[in-house]
């Protein structure tokens, strides 16, 4: 009997499941464990390489480039394990890597997702911008590591090494309870990619289930390998989705002034790409808000649900303090020196 689904969502990406997917078989298929992989419709030789090289891989084609929220949105719907996996097609894995991560779900009936600790691959003695050692947000909606403050990654020494409870698990390898991913209404099909899993941890944890950092499952990550950090549009992605996301889950009373603040800081992050020559960039943070303002009414009954269903308006997890500020004024440039 499958118990868990190890769900890899694909698009362009042949080279990467040649070079990761052997690793993830390896370490991962038992009687019990699956690994499927969803297709974006794909326009690369992706179909062809899973057909010659992986063939009993299970595999989702979909029908367009769903982008990665609703691209796992559909894909899980072709599954019916307790758990599931979201993993990126850039991920290397570990001997062991996913036991830990079942063995806490089982024990803890109130978590509904956990993470494993994520090192880069290019660097394997530093952790990877994309959820570390488990993420975090500052009042502002701000994300963050155990492991990584804005973009200053640490070396992992074995200083995050506790398994502990965090506000947001990465997407990069997403170990969550099938029926609490459905209850809570999946990822949000129109962010299309970025911020997405923070946005459905936000809505777990206001529905008063836990997120977990185990780091004794360990995965390398390559990362940025659908939009480096250079792309406009992961930044537009980037800042649109976080308004939506303060939108949806900021309760009445802090909604304005945290949008308030947020317009101040963030036309100050445009003013900032101006002055280093990356017009495109500050283009891209205007985009994000015209479309933010635009989208705004099509998300009010989003909004309304999370609001209703929300039993922990206040999350531990989440830094009542300014990440900009601790690390551009106080200089603190690490997690374990802001807490």
């Amino acid at each position: 009997m499958i118990k868990t689904s190890v769900v890899i969502l694909n698009w362009n990406g042949a080279e990467l499941l040649k070079k990761f997917l052997p690793t993830v078989l390896l370490h991962t298929q038992t009687e019990h464990c699956e690994v499927v992989v969803a297709d974006n419709n794909s326009s690369d030789s992706s179909i062809e390489v899973l057909t010659k090289y992986f063939p009993n891989v299970k595999l989702i084609e979909l029908d367009k480039n769903y982008g990665f929220a609703e691209g796992y949105n559909l894909a899980l719907k072709h599954v019916s394990s307790k758990y599931v996996v979201l993993m990126n097609s850039d991920v290397e894995t570990t001997e062991n890597w996913l036991e830990p991560l079942i063995t806490y779900l089982e024990e803890n009936p109130n978590t509904a997702a956990v993470q494993p600790k994520i090192l880069s691959y290019a660097d394997k003695s530093k952790f990877e911008y994309a959820g570390a050692a488990g993420g975090y947000i500052d009042r502002y909606g701000y994300p963050f590591c155990r492991g990584r403050i804005l973009n200053l990654v640490e070396k992992d020494e074995g200083q995050y090494d506790n398994t502990e409870q965090i506000f947001w698990a990465t997407g990069a390898c997403l170990c969550i309870k099938l029926r609490e991913y459905e209850k809570a209404g999946g990822l949000d099909g129109d962010f299309f990619a970025h911020m997405e899993e923070i946005d459905l941890c936000w809505r777990l944890q206001s529905r008063g289930r836990n997120i977990v950092c185990v780091p004794k499952s360990v995965v390398y990550h390559v990362g940025g390998a659908s939009l480096n950090s250079e792309s406009p549009h992961k930044t537009y992605l980037n800042f649109r989705n976080n308004l939506l996301m303060i939108y949806k889950n900021v309760s009445p009373k802090r909604l304005f002034a945290i949008v308030s603040m947020r317009l101040i800081l963030d036309v100050a992050a445009a003013f900032h790409f101006i002055l280093t020559g990356k017009f495109k960039h500050a283009i891209s943070i205007i985009k994000a808000y015209a479309n933010y303002i635009k989208m705004q009414p099509s998300f009010k009954h989003k909004r309304k649900e999370n609001l209703a269903k929300t039993i922990q308006p206040i999350i531990p997890q989440q830094y009542n303090g300014s990440i900009l500020f601790d690390f551009y004024l106080r200089r603190k440039k690490t997690f374990h020196s802001i807490f």
